[in-house]
């Protein structure tokens, strides 16, 4: 995720970077740019003013903007209800492992240092995994078995996650069976070994329910239809000015549509995604800090 301060006008206005719709969007704007030309100079060399059926088209026009204006503030918003659903989610992870790491600090014998080992390892590699989990890639944490020996008993061809859940709610187990933790204590830590479940399960589902094809293509093709037949009606206004304006047009309507694609999944290794791995590493310093 881009770190920036909003009261930096300038570089906003200016600077171009790498995430910046401009770039995705130049050969579809060059395109339209040529198509708008070409409509200029048809209908100022062959036609007149006088076409009242073309002069009319902005009537229309005006009247579809609205109704596309509204489609694209519905889209925005709800891509970015779903980053920040996620961003709360990840929020939790952090949360409820700070209070696992303080009540196993707690509740563990000073002298069990394998319980203790076993724990500042295994929270934080929750969330890196959970991490390459909805990245959709092979985790590369499993490479590293001298720090996570643990990954011997796991399956990397399932549910990596679930995996590493069951391996910290069956040591929580067994310390109650060896009487390390009481009955109580065990109830105690219960609620945050199964906050991490949830919170996969919640996470999945946004990464694997996404805005409905047919909505996605429907403004698709109104932005497409709209920005060709917008150069038949403004051209005896405009002249060949309307080159520049419907271009512009057709970047601020495309654009709303490409950064809400992008930040409808908040988990992947987009710019504007959220910043799992910076999280990650948090959780990794302050379990150790913890415990």
């Amino acid at each position: 995720m881009i770190a920036y301060n909003p009261k930096d006008w300038l570089i906003f206005i200016f600077k171009v970077h790498r995430a910046d719709t401009i770039r995705q969007l130049f050969p579809l704007l060059l395109m339209v740019a040529i198509y708008s030309a070409g409509i200029a100079w048809w209908e100022l060399t062959y036609f007149g003013p006088e076409h009242s059926w073309l002069k009319n088209l902005p009537v229309l026009h005006s009247l579809l903007g609205f109704v596309i204006s509204l489609l694209l503030v519905f889209r925005t918003n709800t891509a970015y209800d779903r980053w920040w659903e996620g961003r709360k989610l990840w929020g939790a992870l952090v949360n409820n492992s700070r209070n696992l790491a303080i009540k196993l600090n707690a509740l563990l014998d000073g002298q069990d240092t394998d319980t203790r080992s076993f724990y500042r390892r295994m929270i934080p590699l929750y969330a890196k995994v959970l991490m390459a989990h909805l990245q959709a890639e092979q985790t590369r944490w499993s490479l590293d078995e001298k720090e996570h020996p643990e990954f011997a008993t796991i399956d990397m061809s399932k549910h990596v996650p679930n995996q590493v859940a069951r391996l910290m709610i069956s040591k929580a187990v067994l310390l109650h069976r060896s009487g390390k933790i009481s009955g109580d204590e065990l109830i105690v830590i219960n609620g945050e070994l199964l906050s991490f479940t949830d919170i996969c399960g919640a996470c999945e589902r946004i990464k694997n329910t996404p805005i409905p094809y047919s909505y996605s293509a429907f403004i698709k093709k109104f932005i497409f239809f709209y920005i060709m037949t917008l150069p038949l009606g403004l051209v005896f206004q405009l002249g060949y000015l309307v080159v520049p304006v419907v271009t512009l047009v057709l970047y601020v309507l495309a654009s709303l549509e490409i950064v809400a694609e992008e930040i409808e999944d908040p988990f992947g290794t987009d710019t504007n995604d959220l910043p799992m791995d910076k999280i990650s590493d948090n959780i990794q310093r302050h379990i150790a800090e913890l415990i």
